[in-house]
């Protein structure tokens, strides 16, 4: 990157962040301490305003705003891309939004770039398989967003899928829920949140809420929160599963969210998980039929094998 290119993006990223590290800068443009020293004094004496505070960083003077930023093709398709996929997984009013958006990054393009994202967008799409209409709580999906906003803690009547410790596969409860984040994941939404009943952080899907109220209590969301997937060592169930050869192909292009690990063997392949309870497992390990085998735990071969006696004794004769 020249020293041009540089200065205008040093702006671009004390826009998004606002106080910035001159060792953070350092680190982030792959430049020495003195160099980012040079540049800040560079964009002062042209007339940004640039301010510093010892042990904040630099910063811009509140109200600064760079002119219109231009596109290349490659930025424009990808911007492209993605407020097409919000048009179809957002509820309207983000729908909305999305086409608004889609419209103006349009009018600041080129004819020419215009007629050549074009082209890419007829050969490059993405598709959501299950997007978000009517049928799948638009309303609800509002609700929370405005109760993570203000904060504000949530009553909800969820449908459990999966047997639990504390919880009977198909029961309902009533539930007080400190909303933090919405999450999408495959082709569903997942509220993330302190769950009162269970005084613990849980995930809720969407569509397994019943009815939702916003009510007047406060929360304040831990400072250490963030959005994605809880860490390693909260999955302490560990699973060893093998998969016959004529499967191994599609187990690896499958791509199974609790999988860690791949491991050829010499009668298929080897695959190691890791869960938080063994229910997570259960329905994933029976699609796969005969092709696969439960090595350990042992409690889970165990549950396998009681889940399909009972579907067998749905068969008379069998």
């Amino acid at each position: 990157m020249n020293r041009t290119d540089r200065l205008l993006s040093l702006i671009v990223e004390l826009q998004a962040k606002h106080w910035q590290r001159a060792e953070d800068l350092a680190e982030t443009f792959e430049v020495s301490k003195r160099t980012i020293y040079r540049d800040m004094m560079a964009l002062m004496e042209s007339g940004v305003p640039v301010i510093s505070s010892p042990g904040q960083g630099y910063a811009l003077d509140e109200g600064y705003f760079l002119p219109p930023l231009s596109f290349t093709a490659d930025e424009s398709i990808i911007l492209l891309l993605g407020t097409d996929f919000m048009q179809q997984t957002f509820d309207a009013q983000y729908q909305s939004a999305a086409r608004s958006a889609t419209s103006k990054i349009r009018a600041v393009l080129s004819q020419r770039l215009r007629d050549e994202v074009d082209d890419l967008q007829t050969s490059m799409r993405f598709i959501a398989v299950n997007p978000l209409d009517t049928a799948a709580q638009p309303e609800i999906l509002q609700q929370l967003r405005r109760a993570i906003i203000q904060h504000r803690t949530v009553r909800l009547d969820y449908h459990t899928r999966f047997t639990t410790n504390q919880e009977v596969a198909g029961s309902k409860t009533t539930r007080d829920v400190d909303p933090y984040a919405l999450v999408h994941l495959e082709n569903a939404w997942y509220l993330t949140g302190y769950c009162h009943l269970r005084h613990d952080t849980r995930n809720f899907r969407l569509d397994r809420i019943d009815r939702l109220q916003i009510l007047s209590g406060v929360f304040d969301r831990p400072e250490n929160f963030h959005v994605g997937p809880r860490p390693m060592d909260e999955r302490e169930v560990v699973a060893r599963v093998l998969f016959k050869p004529a499967v191994a192909r599609w187990v690896q292009e499958d791509s199974y969210f609790y999988i860690t690990n791949f491991e050829n063997h010499p009668d298929g392949l080897l695959v190691t998980l890791r869960v938080r309870q063994e229910t997570d497992l259960v329905q994933w390990l029976l699609g796969w039929g005969s092709n696969v085998h439960v090595l350990e735990p042992i409690s889970l071969q165990q549950r396998i094998a009681a889940e399909l006696a009972t579907a067998l004794n749905q068969y008379p004769g069998s």
